[in-house]
């Protein structure tokens, strides 16, 4: 807290807590204003005394026991007052001089004894100790809705586990693979041995945050009471915030384990908090002073004081100009997001190293931007696992109502009402073809997929209709929808593209006498390096719906060798015969860090699937396992 707070809002109770704490003098308050009418309160006039005899014992009820006289009721003197020495932590001068200004009698306060005053009037938690929650389980989603066991990780260690998260980089090559990473990291799960719990929850944000999880990696760090945080929490906090266009939600921590935390986000932070809490009429000048620390000006300054002007006492417009900045930060997507601004689409384009297409996946789900920006986003979330199915269609559904019909996204949203509700099989087919559109862009065709999974699911299974089942059946897989498409199963020529997909997506498969099905795979098999025809031998490998001789026969004719090892296969099929699904599942994810299908290996894909077989975990291995072979 600076002298310039102190001299603008509590100047005189710290004057009075000094004196009081420090000397031990009473001090005086204003006597409370009476409520009785005139005269009822008036001090009775007392009987005239006898006279005192010589050499009796003073009967001056106005002499101090120390032997000075206090002041009469009159408010002069009734004898000498004796002068004591100055409190401690007060100059002789300040203690004595009655008739100082405050801002003089502050000055002559030890600034030692300031700091020691601040910090013992600085709120120490915000939920009493007793009803505080515990560090040795973290989390927000709970074994008995859907995550994960709890003592899963009790007997981790915390060096192997903050290593692993530490060296997540992200993105996943898998939708699937991005949505059992979610779920995994989001469970709440007990602190491993030797590691701090808010910790757990930092290692875990940041996680999230890398994958593009911003209202995830938030929920995470809202698991621990704000007097519990960590620097490490701290720092996850702020990136979850700034992710999530809420730079007050810091303000409880700025004022708590991160009030002496130093550098220029932190001092801007306060200066935030300070402002919107009107704690400090000087705040907005702060922010003025506050310089970021990567040379490119004052755009962060200018930021933050936009986002504060507006609720600050000494109120500023302030106007934003990116013509000088060249690259997208955390801070400023976060803080041009608060104040009302779309961030500039060639910065949030541009912007690479840890913060690659990251911005465009929190812009997804980032109501205060215009539905265009979010639906071109919706192209990379949805693909990416950050959207379901049903919260693609709700965009879609809001852009119809809200849009202007002569704009693209209307239109899409249009055709995308047609491939729902058309009259006719043809004309719905006719509409999710077109929303697909061309495969130049891989992701944004597979976010499409997902648009209309649910609309693919309403397609009649026919043999007329055989050619498109493959996109069909992708699309129904991208959302978990594979009873849907089992439909299709009498429906796909045996060794087709088709049959592939459901070979892996189906509940229950015999896997008898497939070899030559695999060889009519491997023949119509377009992809490059036949990956397809690979990316199928080890789902059904993994899955254990091939023989042994049958896999060995097909693995030489693509020329791959599953059997290769390395540390980290041999961990996550450690994980798996120790029965650990928390641990297969961290593992998975990280062995499925990529910018595309094209950098998942066979033997990869193979011991991911099958870990996931091994622990029960048969779901997300099946549809890992189809989606493989549908987005090659």
């Amino acid at each position: 807290m600076s002298r310039v707070t102190l001299l603008a809002g509590r100047r005189k109770w710290l004057l009075a807590l000094a004196l009081a704490g420090v000397s031990g003098a009473v001090i005086a308050q204003k006597s409370p204003e009476s409520l009785l009418p005139p005269g009822f309160d008036a001090p009775v006039e007392p009987a005239p005394a006898a006279r005192q005899k010589e050499g009796s014992p003073a009967s001056d009820t106005t002499k101090s026991q120390g032997g000075g006289v206090l002041p009469s009721a009159a408010g002069g003197a009734a004898g000498p007052r004796t002068q004591g020495p100055a409190a401690p932590g007060l100059t002789a001068a300040g203690a004595a001089a009655g008739g100082l200004s405050d801002e003089e009698l502050l000055n002559s306060i030890d600034p030692g004894l300031i700091k020691q005053l601040e910090q013992a009037s600085r709120p120490k938690y915000d939920i009493p100790p007793a009803d505080s929650r515990s560090l040795a389980l973290v989390g927000a989603l709970d074994q008995a809705d859907g995550g994960f066991s709890a003592q899963s990780t009790r007997n981790l260690g915390g060096d192997y586990v903050s290593a692993l998260l530490t060296r997540f980089k992200g993105p996943l090559v898998s939708r699937w693979g991005q949505i059992l990473m979610r779920r995994a990291l989001v469970s709440r799960l007990a602190t491993p041995v030797g590691m701090n719990g808010a910790d757990w929850a930092a290692y875990r944000a940041q996680v999230l945050l890398r994958m593009g999880e911003a209202d995830a990696a938030r929920l995470m760090v809202s698991q621990v009471d704000n007097a519990n945080y960590t620097p490490g929490l701290e720092d996850a906090a702020m990136n979850s915030f700034l992710a999530t266009a809420d730079p007050v939600g810091l303000c409880p921590i700025a004022q708590l384990t991160a009030a002496e935390r130093t550098g220029w986000q932190w001092d801007m932070t306060h200066a935030i908090c300070a402002a919107f809490t009107h704690s400090d009429a000087n705040a907005m000048g702060r922010l003025d002073r506050v310089k970021s620390d990567d040379g490119s000006g004052r755009i962060d300054s200018l930021l933050a004081q936009k986002f504060a002007g507006a609720v600050a006492v000494k109120r500023r417009a302030v106007k934003i100009e990116w013509d000088k900045v060249d690259t997208m930060t955390p801070w400023r997507f976060g803080f041009s997001l608060a104040s009302g601004l779309e961030p500039p689409a060639e910065l949030v384009d541009k912007t690479g190293g840890a913060n690659s297409g990251l911005f465009r996946l929190f812009e997804a789900r980032a109501p205060m931007l215009p539905l265009a920006t979010r639906a071109a986003a919706a192209d990379r979330a949805g693909a990416r696992g950050v959207l379901s199915a049903s919260a693609m269609v709700d965009l879609y559904g809001q852009i119809l109502a809200e849009g202007d019909p002569k704009d693209q996204w209307t239109k899409l949203a249009t055709t995308l009402r047609t491939a729902y509700t058309g009259a006719a099989p043809a004309d719905r087919l006719a509409a999710i073809k077109t929303l697909w559109g061309d495969d130049t862009d891989a992701e944004r065709a597979w976010s499409r997929h997902v648009l209309t999974a649910y609309a693919a699911a309403r397609i009649q299974p026919t043999d007329a209709m055989a050619d498109d089942a493959a996109g069909l059946i992708g699309a129904m897989l991208s959302a978990g929808l594979d009873a849907n498409a089992m439909q299709w199963a009498g429906h796909v020529a045996r060794g087709s593209q088709a049959w592939g997909t459901l070979a892996l997506a189906a509940p229950n498969w015999s896997g008898n006498g497939i070899g030559d099905a695999l060889s009519t795979y491997y023949g119509k098999d377009q992809s490059a390096e036949v990956l397809r025809s690979k990316f199928l031998l080890a789902g059904l490998m993994g899955l254990d719906r091939v023989t042994g001789s049958e896999a060995t026969s097909f693995a030489g004719k693509l020329s791959v060798n599953m059997g290769r090892r390395n540390r980290w296969t041999d961990a996550i099929d450690a994980a798996a015969a120790s029965g650990n699904q928390t641990l297969v599942a961290l593992l998975a994810g990280f062995g499925m860090q990529g910018a595309g299908w094209g950098k998942m290996t066979p033997v990869h894909l193979f011991h991911i699937v099958g870990a996931l077989h091994r622990v029960g975990l048969d779901s997300e291995a099946r549809m890992i396992a189809a989606e493989a072979v549908s987005r090659v």
